[in-house]
């Protein structure tokens, strides 16, 4: 999973969302935490967040 920061504006929705995956900066500017890597009881979250950003900033890798 990552945050695309070109796209991010800031909405905070995936740190209240998912405050375990995401952190925000100074700008409020999110990105993810742990290096990306979703633990596995923590993957429904990670697409809630995605699903609930305006922006579509984050992308959760689909493993195969």
């Amino acid at each position: 999973m990552r945050v695309d920061q070109e796209r991010c504006q800031g909405h905070n929705r995936c740190f209240a969302l998912a405050p375990n995956l995401f952190d925000v900066d100074d700008y409020g500017v999110a990105h993810e935490l742990n290096g990306g890597v979703v633990p596995p009881d923590e993957e429904h979250q990670a697409r809630v967040a995605a699903a609930n950003c305006p922006e579509f900033a984050i992308l959760v890798d689909e493993e195969g």
